[in-house]
């Protein structure tokens, strides 16, 4: 296991991105999205990804130069155009867009059409939370889901993220899938070996799959008993990223690791709120400050969701982001194609040719 340096991986996938004709400003920040989702420990949608990324703009279905397009739809919405695009950077533009007319109007309703895979919903709700505003988030997949009561996948992970504004410290940050793990879980587990918790996924049969190869579909949160909620949940989240904004739907999605020439044309949804519109906007960072300390004072010291995320910051910022020996591998490769040196490990390990 090497350990990176987050400004050192930073500075390889910004990289990376330039040789496939990513404009700077755009490869930097993806790079950045990217390595920060590494730092608080969220694995399966770190610099993990990149790879993948890199792939579909070699393939063309992932345009380095997109022509991204803002609608300002009504008052208080807006419809942005992702032009086949970085999703990260479509994204990021989109929950822009919707942090500015959230502050002329209280309210934002942003739609995003013709995208691809954004990272970590929670990137762009924390983005607002900073901001003083509170951030909500949504996305979709490809089928990957089984719906509850059947073993066929449909839906996607189909994330969610809401994010308020904290006092003296990070926002409180809701960043989940609504299924049982994320599919990229399931990918890294391939890619390096091991098996996968039981009850979160199923094969092609329908029977639970705790070998990764053997996974054909993710169960929705809550598993064999309650993932009716799950489901439900995913199913309306499909319905603002898809069918809202004119994307296609679960099955009528291209797959993300698949038919990499094929554009995936996916959706995402933000919406922004101004709390100072609100009765208890002056006060609502330093109330749920107070909150927070609360509920750290009861039995077992229950946290504030974010906190983890935080905590895993702070100690990959001290001892650098680790990297599975797959993801070396990986690493290696498109550094030996794009002619980028390997980011120096902190393990001493060379930093590999000169290239």
């Amino acid at each position: 296991m090497r350990h990176c340096n987050a400004d050192a991986l930073i500075d390889w996938g910004a990289a990376c991105l330039r040789a496939h004709d990513v404009p700077d400003d755009d490869a930097r920040r993806v790079a950045h999205s990217l390595v920060q989702t590494s730092l608080w420990g969220i694995d399966s949608h770190g610099i993990a990804r990149l790879p993948h990324y890199l792939n579909r703009l070699a393939h063309g279905s992932i345009l380095a130069r997109p022509a991204i397009i803002v609608t300002r739809s009504g008052a208080a919405t807006a419809h942005v155009q992702g032009g086949q695009g970085l999703g990260i950077v479509v994204a990021h533009r989109a929950n822009r867009v919707a942090m500015d007319i959230a502050a002329e109007c209280g309210v934002a309703a942003v739609g995003v059409s013709d995208s691809s895979h954004c990272g970590a919903i929670g990137l762009y709700t924390r983005d607002a939370a900073r901001a003083g505003m509170i951030g909500i988030g949504f996305t979709h997949s490809d089928s990957i889901a089984a719906p509850f009561g059947g073993h066929v996948p449909f839906l996607g992970t189909n994330p969610i993220s809401i994010a308020f504004p904290r006092a003296d410290g990070e926002p409180v940050c809701l960043d989940m899938a609504t299924t049982s793990i994320p599919w990229n879980r399931v990918m890294n587990v391939r890619r390096e070996g091991g098996t996968l918790p039981e009850g979160v996924a199923l094969d092609a049969q329908g029977a639970d799959a705790q070998d990764a190869q053997d996974a054909r579909a993710l169960r929705p949160l809550g598993g064999p008993s309650y993932g009716h909620k799950g489901y439900a949940l995913a199913l309306m989240i499909e319905l603002l990223c898809g069918p809202l904004n004119g994307n296609p739907y679960g099955p009528h999605i291209s797959p993300m690791y698949e038919q990499l020439q094929l554009p995936r044309r996916l959706g995402a949804f933000f919406i922004v709120i101004d709390p100072m519109r609100f009765a208890g906007g002056p006060t609502l960072a330093a109330t749920i400050e107070q909150m927070a300390r609360e509920l750290a004072e009861q039995p077992g010291g229950p946290r504030m969701p974010g906190d983890p995320e935080r905590d895993a910051a702070a100690r990959r910022e001290a001892e650098g982001i680790p990297i599975e020996p797959g993801l070396w591998s990986e690493m290696s490769t498109w550094s030996e194609c794009l002619r980028v040196p390997l980011p120096s490990a902190r393990d001493g390990r060379q930093r590999g040719p000169e290239l």
